[in-house]
């Protein structure tokens, strides 16, 4: 006689959430054990974190400093400080460098080189283009070519990045202050002597208005700009016989020019006229060699 087969235990009955769809029922199954306690350890040490860290405002400026002291403003502050260190060495040596013969050197040349163009596209891009290529428009000398207002030999560059140009800030500024010839000159001369310039740039022109023109010109702009429009470093008076210009070469910019003058003016970048906000020696002297070797130095 056989015997009769033992029933299945009944599976393990799960309550239902309540919620149905399509007849589907969705059970309330317990969450895993590991995934809780993973939640209470993030739980627990997301309230140690803000304890340890800054992390809740304080007012409008500030947080709760964290019993651990940190700041990420203090871990760059402690990260420069040690650049700083490393490289003070050479830092002195190149802010006691003689700039005529730091290629000489190729080690400091190139520290130089690379700092300065750090410094540059801080401090100087915003005027100069960040490819040091200037903005015409606004009166921002491009950087690339051989013309230079004030001379473009390392020595004058260093001087210009340290006392600027017409500023009140440094004593030693370079200075100068062209002529507003419209309170002078009658609009037919104006039209004259810019149809001259034209002419001795090498731009379209008309040969009556530019003959007459070279008259005014003697008279009243070559004790500045020299006879043949040659410009002069010494008093920051460009050039005017060649296709570079600062405010435009159109009959329009040069007659604006002429009319109501320029007076462009630059800031002094040295910490001793500057202030907090300058540039070291080194870093006056790093920026000029970049800005030296970019193509147009002289």
């Amino acid at each position: 006689m056989s015997k009769k087969p033992t029933p299945k235990s009944a599976p393990h009955q799960v309550e239902t959430t309540g919620h149905s769809w399509d007849g589907i029922e969705e059970l309330n199954n317990p969450l895993p054990r590991w995934w809780v306690w993973v939640l209470y350890a993030t739980i627990v040490w997301g309230v140690w974190y803000t304890i340890a860290y800054p992390a809740w405002p304080v007012g409008r400026e500030g947080a709760t400093a964290g019993y651990k002291g940190f700041s990420t403003r203090g871990q760059v502050a402690e990260e420069i400080a040690a650049a700083n260190e490393a490289n003070a060495a050479m830092m002195t040596r190149l802010a006691e460098a003689d700039l005529t013969t730091l290629t000489d050197d190729p080690e400091l040349h190139s520290l130089a080189v690379n700092g300065g163009r750090r410094i540059f596209a801080a401090n100087c891009s915003q005027c100069h283009g960040s490819g040091a290529a200037g903005v015409q428009a606004a009166g921002y000398p491009s950087l690339l070519d051989d013309d230079w207002l004030w001379g473009g030999t390392i020595e004058d560059i260093a001087y210009t990045v340290t006392h600027g140009i017409r500023n009140e800030q440094s004593p030693d500024t370079r200075w100068s202050q062209m002529t507003a010839f419209g309170e002078i000159l009658s609009a037919e001369e104006i039209a004259q002597v810019v149809q001259h310039v034209r002419d001795i740039s090498g731009q379209e022109h008309d040969a009556t208005l530019a003959a007459a023109g070279e008259e005014v010109f003697l008279n009243n702009c070559s004790a500045c700009h020299g006879e043949m429009g040659e410009g002069n470093h010494d008093l920051g008076a460009p050039r005017l016989n060649d296709a570079i210009w600062l405010y435009g070469g159109s009959v329009e910019r040069i007659t604006e020019t002429v009319t109501y003058a320029r007076f462009g003016v630059m800031p002094s970048w040295s910490e001793e006229w500057r202030g907090a906000s300058g540039l070291s020696q080194a870093e006056i002297n790093a920026v000029a060699s970049y800005v030296h070797q970019l193509g147009g130095g002289q």
